[in-house]
């Protein structure tokens, strides 16, 4: 890649044109009046930033078929079917009736009229009952699914000049500058680089060349076939570790990564093309049940590179369980613990902050307030870091991830990186007497474009997945593996939030909530405490992922509630689940929480507003789609416990009842666990698959359970452990070999 100009969304903008979505003139209209019922025209306000926001509309071009064109891009398929069943009813009179009862009957011919045609208040009365009733399951889905995308739409496009028009009035203002050319550096892995998108079957032969690695076409599989000691699919906290420390010991590396390359000039800082270029699913990715939104990393560094720079230890008591209960003894010893320091080391991390952000500092202050202990939280940054946009890539340079710091040491050794490639499967072969454990040889490949008409067959001498707790299983499965522990125990540590508005007349608490390092402090409560056991910290929700999170249950309150966004802040509460789940093919995840997940979130969840209101929050309240909120102005404290206890962990859109919250999860582990033997793992201590000699899994997936922390030293440190293992067995086979000759 030569800059940007593959990775224009980067920037904002139509990513898809024309439009490919299928929705007909009248189901566009139907979705036009349900963007407009969610976000609709209201009167203007003495105040020139609003009179532009609240006479705007959602049922303004492009928004509905930008709308309609997310839902099909992002829905499950069972989603987009029930979307547009429903869409489809409602831009019919007999759909309609059927669906919204006597609203929509009228005295007058044509006496019947369909959803487009209701008044903007019986719109909004329909929508407000959709979001609640669990007998209509498909009216809620349609609705919670449409109220994702619209909001998330109208928040996070911009023109050409990178700006939203409702940016002024929610007091949004991001850094979208541009480092001038003239102060632009060679890209760190520039040398070992190849971004297919670019390559043709005539380029990337010459260009794999360039890198040292020979290409040879086979045109009898129709396969492009590479040789090296390596090869690594994925490439963030454990396939960027393994690069570096596989590729320094001498070997010769190869990492494929299904994302593409960026460096801190490349990052927008834009909500909307960052996510979606930069994540999963572009953020968009849940459970099955709609339950939990999950947020995982699609770029060269995986997520390290877009997450929120936490870089905490394993616990001791953590290490202490999977070096005795779970028999991988080397959790327990000074070579784990010296992996940590190595990992710390070399991603820079301190505890030290010149200066906290808005969200941070009301933590620390509610925590002191109410003389609850708050601790700093070590970060893979610099002291005086200071960038509240990381989430979308770090454009200071600050932040550490593999891609500038274990990815840069791989390529330095001669390691090539091969982007916008997806691992198709793992070449496997039986024993020698079709009994014995299997054999793998490489990996089959695919690449993003179109002119590159070949797989790539990379044959390898140690073949390691490092695609993650959601995405190595299905693809060891997709190769043929099957013990019992591939996919299962998925941990998630799932997230509930919690917010609190601060007007700007409180002046001791300086700042927006998108200003600032992401987390700072940290607030755990343990056991001996409260009988609860969560941490509480600091979050980072742009204005479109904030409008999608928080309940809608009017169109004047989610605007009047959207001009507070700059001053609001949201604290999310995490716990080390018990329960668990499963992925077995991509973006099939299946979860559920155990119930003393559900009660120490809870307690969480109730602790951290204690500490919004112990901050002085001038309102407080959840995610839940009730609009659950209180005002804290002259609260007495039996008007506040009663309110806390009202504060459940409730579940997604398919809950019963009328209250229900979204889950988020931004750590994923376990699904391929570390066990002692094949019963009780799917890889053994050193992470080779019990089924296949020469694969491994290097990533967050090998963890034996949920870590109760921010995870990304202890994937580092456990990857840094396994690759330390797998260069002394390559260097054994080659030590035996030679010997042999």
């Amino acid at each position: 890649m030569k800059g940007k100009e593959c990775h224009s969304s980067l920037k904002g903008g139509r990513i898809n044109s024309p439009y490919s979505h299928g929705f007909s003139s009248s189901q566009i209209q139907t979705i036009s009046s349900f963007c407009e019922t969610l976000i609709p025209p209201l009167p203007t306000c003495n105040n020139k930033a609003l009179d532009s926001f609240f006479p705007s509309s959602a049922s303004q071009p492009p928004f509905p078929n930008e709308v309609a064109e997310l839902l099909v891009k992002r829905s499950k398929p069972e989603a987009l079917l029930i979307i547009r069943i429903v869409v489809f009813l409602l831009s019919t009179r007999l759909g309609t009736l059927l669906l919204c009862g006597s609203v929509c009957l009228d005295k007058r011919w044509p006496f019947v009229h369909n959803f487009s045609e209701l008044s903007l208040k019986h719109r909004e009365a329909l929508l407000q009952r959709w979001s609640r009733e669990s007998f209509l399951l498909p009216l809620r889905v349609t609705f919670l699914l449409i109220k994702i995308v619209c909001f998330f739409i109208f928040f996070s496009w911009t023109d050409e000049n990178c700006k939203n028009p409702a940016w002024e009035a929610i007091g949004y203002h991001p850094d979208t500058t541009e480092t001038p050319s003239e102060n632009k550096k060679e890209r760190p892995l520039e040398k070992g680089i190849v971004e297919t998108i670019n390559e043709s079957d005539e380029t990337l032969k010459e260009s794999l060349s360039k890198k040292g690695l020979p290409l040879t076409e086979d045109t009898k599989d129709n396969t492009f076939k590479i040789k090296c000691d390596v090869v690594i699919v994925g490439s963030g906290c454990g396939g960027g570790v393994a690069a570096g420390i596989l590729a320094k010991s001498g070997h010769n590396v190869v990492v494929l990564e299904k994302g593409h390359y960026f460096v801190p000039e490349d990052y927008s800082g834009l909500e909307g093309p960052s996510l979606n270029e930069l994540y999963e699913s572009g953020g968009m990715l849940s459970t099955l049940d709609g339950k939990v939104m999950v947020m995982a990393g699609k770029t060269v560094g995986g997520g390290s590179a877009i997450n929120w720079s936490a870089s905490i230890k394993t616990p001791n008591d953590v290490l202490n369980d999977w070096s005795v209960n779970h028999k991988i003894s080397w959790f327990g010893t000074s070579e784990y613990q010296s992996a940590m320091d190595a990992v710390c080391k070399r991603i820079g991390v301190t505890e030290n902050c010149s200066e906290e952000g808005m969200q941070n500092q009301v933590l620390r202050k509610g925590c002191e307030n109410l003389g609850l202990k708050v601790e700093k939280i070590p970060r893979n940054s610099s002291e005086n870091h200071y960038c509240g946009s990381c989430g979308y890539g770090c454009k200071t340079g600050g932040k550490k991830g593999t891609d500038s710091t274990w990815l840069v040491d791989a390529v330095k050794a001669g390691a090539v990186i091969l982007t916008g490639c997806t691992a198709e499967r793992f070449i496997l072969e039986d024993g020698m007497d079709g009994k014995m454990r299997k054999r793998c040889l490489g990996v089959i490949a695919t690449t993003e474009s179109k002119k590159i008409t070949k797989k790539l067959h990379i044959e390898a001498r140690a073949t390691i997945s490092s695609c993650g707790s959601l995405f190595t299983p299905p693809l060891l499965i997709s190769s043929g593996l099957q013990n019992k522990n591939i996919g299962t125990n998925l941990h998630l540590h799932p997230v509930l939030l919690a917010w609190g508005y601060f007007p700007d007349s409180m002046s001791e608490i300086k700042g927006k909530n998108y200003e600032g390092e992401i987390m700072t402090s940290l607030h755990k409560m343990v056991p001996e405490e409260t009988n609860a056991q969560a941490i509480i910290e600091a979050t980072a929700l742009g204005p479109a992922s904030f409008a999608g999170f928080i309940p809608w249950t009017s169109g004047q309150d989610m605007k009047e509630r959207m001009t507070k966004y700059s001053r609001t802040v949201t604290l999310l509460t995490l716990v080390k689940d018990q329960g668990s789940g499963e992925v077995k093919k991509a973006g099939r995840i299946k979860y559920r929480l155990d119930r003393i997940d559900k009660e120490n979130i809870k307690a969480g969840l109730r602790r951290a507003l204690r500490i919004l209101i112990a901050a002085g929050a001038a309102e407080v309240g959840t995610y839940r789609s009730d609009g659950q909120k209180l005002s804290c102005k002259g609260i007495k404290n039996e008007v506040l416990e009663e309110f806390l206890d009202t504060v459940e962990a409730t579940g997604g859109p398919r809950t019963k009842g009328e209250q229900w919250t979204i889950y988020a999860s931004a750590h994923q582990m376990g699904s391929c666990k570390m066990g002692s033997n094949e019963e009780d793992g799917a890889v053994d201590e050193n992470g080779e698959c019990w089924e296949a000699k020469g694969l491994y899994v290097c990533d967050g997936s090998v963890l034996p359970t949920a870590v109760g922390v921010n995870p990304m030293i202890t994937i580092q440190s456990t990857a840094y452990c396994i690759a330390k293992r797998i260069a002394e067995s390559l260097h054994n086979e080659k030590l035996a070999s030679d010997i042999c000759k």
